[in-house]
């Protein structure tokens, strides 16, 4: 096993990987740019290093950087998380040739998945069904005539990246060749990659994915499916399974083709095979693979009890998948939100600005994965997700009951959010009944305004009077048998949450 693992990432996800190597024992090495200096992330690692400014190319995105540190510090593994570094290839192949071990797959598997034209070429091959479309030119002219044989409409796609970055609906042949220019210029400035295809657009699909692991040793398995439709600019916002869509036909279908992708490109530690599936005939189609670990992953650790992030680890440093196929269950049902600071009722645009108090839900089956907590900033730089609130009910009726009273007992102040906007989607009556596809946010919740007689003036006075208070409360809390301080009961965070609650991050651990 490792001794330091350095982990060339920030927020939530840093944090996450931070508490699976503390309790595996692991001692971990926080990287941070200048608008990171007092991040949560920083403070939970064993060692934190600075790496730069938050400009483009550098800090998180300058792997040079965070290789020499890791060498100068004595790391002898990286572990990239997700986003910035984590699809990186040649970054990938820098970290194995200082003699490191990076915590992914392999260099030739991330080149191969990564790419959506090349993973569409080694799904075919592997027969797994793919959406029917076109990739052999970067022609216009035979853009333009492909999209006629596939039939309209088509969907434009960038080969690199994802979050709906580089993407275009195009309905009529008339609109294409403008679809074509924005996609590439978008994709060039995204990914440093302006290439592009084409694909049949499936109405209102549901958009499943499959988490599956390989090992060294050559076993594959996949830990079922996750249920991903809920977005907004084809950006996921809220995951759960398992999926109300599959039945066990279907889900076992799709698994067993998850596992024959592993096997086909011989890969190696976690990764995601998405698809969507057609609700009319339940067909389903490969879309692409994300070859590192996935936001949405707790709730498929809450449902199946597997831990992924030290799985990866473990994985990494050679040890086998410790288990069969058979011998891994859904139990129970999980559901994710994510928190973002944005405000849903202007296009979804980032909300900037000090954390005035963060104050989380707890209770039996609610989960808070945060990387941002009160006195922390969240800037222009990076991604404006706070939290991730996973709730793990009995059936898929306690879970979103979970939810809704999560949601309802969540304060962040300081900040817009899409609290309110996601209390309100999943009070929605197609998705109580678990029929939401890609659609249902652009359909249902176009011109979306957050309910009258929401009280930002109280909830600021509140934040007020709490700084005022603080220190004349903060002695007067009883400790527990534990020794963690519980929430004073005369809190004025009391009567603004509805219940009295903690503000001590370790009770926050689901």
């Amino acid at each position: 096993m490792f001794n330091k693992i350095l982990i060339a990432n920030r927020g939530e996800v840093a944090v996450r990987i931070i508490r699976a190597c503390q309790e595996l024992g692991i001692r971990t090495v926080a990287v941070y740019s200048d608008a990171d200096a007092d991040a949560l992330h920083t403070m939970l690692a064993d060692e934190s290093v600075r790496i730069g400014p938050p400009s483009p190319g550098q800090s998180y995105l300058c792997g040079d950087c965070i290789l020499a540190e890791a060498q100068r510090l004595g790391c002898d593994a990286i572990h990239p998380g997700y986003g910035f570094l984590s699809e990186n290839a040649d970054f990938a192949e820098a970290v194995q040739a200082a003699g490191l071990t990076w915590i992914g797959p392999s260099p030739a598997a991330m080149r191969t998945m990564g790419s959506k034209t090349s993973a569409r070429a080694a799904m075919q091959a592997a027969g797994v069904p793919i959406v029917p479309g076109y990739q052999a030119s970067q022609n216009d002219a035979d853009l333009l005539a492909a999209a006629v044989q596939i039939g309209y409409p088509v969907l434009v796609k960038a080969t690199a990246g994802g979050g709906g970055k580089g993407m275009r609906v195009v309905e009529t042949p008339a609109e294409l060749p403008a679809a074509l220019a924005s996609a590439r210029r978008e994709a060039q400035n995204a990914f440093g990659d302006a290439r592009i295809y084409l694909e049949r657009l499936i109405r209102s699909p549901h958009h499943i994915e499959f988490q599956v692991f390989g090992d060294s040793h050559g076993n594959a398995v996949h830990l079922y499916e996750r249920e991903c439709s809920v977005q907004r600019r084809h950006q996921k916002i809220i995951e759960e399974t398992p999926s109300p869509l599959l039945d066990d036909d279907l889900r076992r279908r799709m698994g067993e083709a998850s596992v024959a992708a592993v096997r086909a490109v011989g890969y190696v530690n976690a990764g995601t095979l998405e698809f969507l599936v057609d609700p009319t005939d339940r067909s389903f189609y490969f879309l692409e693979m994300n070859t590192r670990l996935q936001v949405e992953h707790p709730i498929t650790e809450q449902v199946t009890g597997v831990d992924l992030v030290k799985l990866q680890i473990r994985v990494a440093a050679g040890q086998p998948i410790p288990f069969r196929q058979e011998q891994i269950g859904q139990r129970r049902h999980a559901i994710e939100c994510r928190i973002y600071a944005e405000d849903p009722a202007n296009g979804f645009m980032p909300s900037v600005g000090k954390v005035l108090r963060a104050v989380e839900p707890v209770g039996p089956g609610v989960r808070v994965d945060a990387g941002v907590t009160t006195g922390d900033e969240v800037t222009v730089h990076y991604d404006p997700m706070i939290a991730k609130l996973i709730t793990l009910g009995e059936d898929r009726a306690d879970a979103v009951r979970k939810m809704d009273w999560a949601l309802s007992h969540y304060v962040i102040l300081g900040l817009t959010t899409n609290i309110a906007f996601l209390h309100a989607v999943i009070n929605h009556e197609l998705f109580r009944r678990g029929e939401a596809a890609t659609d249902f946010v652009d359909r249902h919740f176009s011109g979306w305004q957050p309910p009258a007689g929401d009280p930002p003036d109280l909830a600021l006075a509140a934040a007020a009077l709490a700084e005022l208070l603080e220190g004349a409360t903060a002695g007067a809390a009883p400790a527990a048998a534990d020794g963690v301080t519980q929430g004073d009961p005369y809190s004025p965070w009391r009567h603004l949450t509805g219940y009295r609650v903690s503000t001590d991050r370790t009770d926050s651990a689901g």
